[in-house]
């Protein structure tokens, strides 16, 4: 049930969009068993100039390919899960697009069952 926001300068073309959500679908069924119907994402394109960010942090260089990804999902995930995840967005991202494994930023915010609603106005997890 993971809810994904990808957000990316206007300059990446439309396949580079398609392949970044496509890797991190593919990421999220290998690791976190997600059905691959289970597939929300909403692509946010901005301007180049609205991604603010520095060249580098944590030794890691920035380009003006920076992805910034925002995955929520359901707690109870282990540490090493979240690694692989992590690891197997870039490395797929990185394959199939120029954008490098460096440029691919990601944040996970992990919520329990009832913060969900597929629609019809009711918490499907919790019934």
């Amino acid at each position: 049930m993971p809810f994904v926001k990808i957000n990316l300068a206007q300059n990446l073309t439309e396949k580079i969009k398609n392949d970044i959500s496509l890797s991190v679908h593919e990421s999220l069924m290998a690791h976190f068993n997600v059905p691959a119907d289970d597939y929300f994402h909403v692509i946010h394109e901005v301007r180049l100039t609205d991604l603010v960010y520095r060249s580098g942090y944590l030794n890691v260089p920035h380009s003006n390919n920076l992805v910034f990804i925002e995955i929520t999902a359901r707690h109870g995930r282990t540490v090493e899960m979240k690694k692989a995840l992590y690891h197997s967005i870039a490395e797929k991202i990185a394959a199939r697009t120029p954008v490098t494994m460096d440029d691919v930023f990601i944040v996970l915010t992990e919520v329990t069952a009832e913060n969900w609603s597929f629609g019809q106005g009711l918490a499907q997890m919790v019934l």
